[in-house]
């Protein structure tokens, strides 16, 4: 309760003057100058991470294209890499390529939506924030 009172009269007891307008308007003007040039900074930022985005989901779906189309197009009972050593962890590994291959291709582009959606959301977020909505 003193705490309350001891600010409330700190506060009080400030009493902001203004003696030179001009000076104060040059003031006023440099800092929102500085505020449009840091929301501008920001927009474009967020425009090269949406063209960043864009380019690296084109990127990731041709070069999956690319992978199930190889993956595919070889012979099914022919492995896709063979070890000429006769060790039995190697041996499975090069009888299971395809499936491992393939499970590994498909991991790679769950985990590239998942964040290419996650970057979206964020995209979504920063724009909120600069255009001063509430966030979702």
């Amino acid at each position: 309760m003193n705490k309350d009172k001891a600010l409330e009269e700190l506060f009080l007891a400030q009493k902001p003057h203004f003696d030179d307008s001009d000076a104060f308007m040059a003031s006023l003007t440099k800092r929102l100058d500085a505020v449009e040039f840091i929301k501008q900074h920001q927009e474009a930022a967020l425009h090269r991470y949406k063209m960043a985005m864009v380019v690296a989901f084109v990127a990731g779906i041709i070069g999956g294209a690319v992978g199930m189309v190889f993956l595919l197009s070889t012979p099914a009972n022919v492995p896709l890499f063979t070890f000429r050593i006769q060790f039995i962890f190697l041996q499975w590994l090069s009888e299971n390529s395809r499936i491992i291959v393939a499970a590994a291709l498909s991991l790679l582009m769950s985990v590239g939506l998942i964040s290419i959606t996650y970057n979206i959301v964020d995209m979504m977020n920063i724009r909120a924030r600069l255009k001063g909505q509430p966030l979702p």
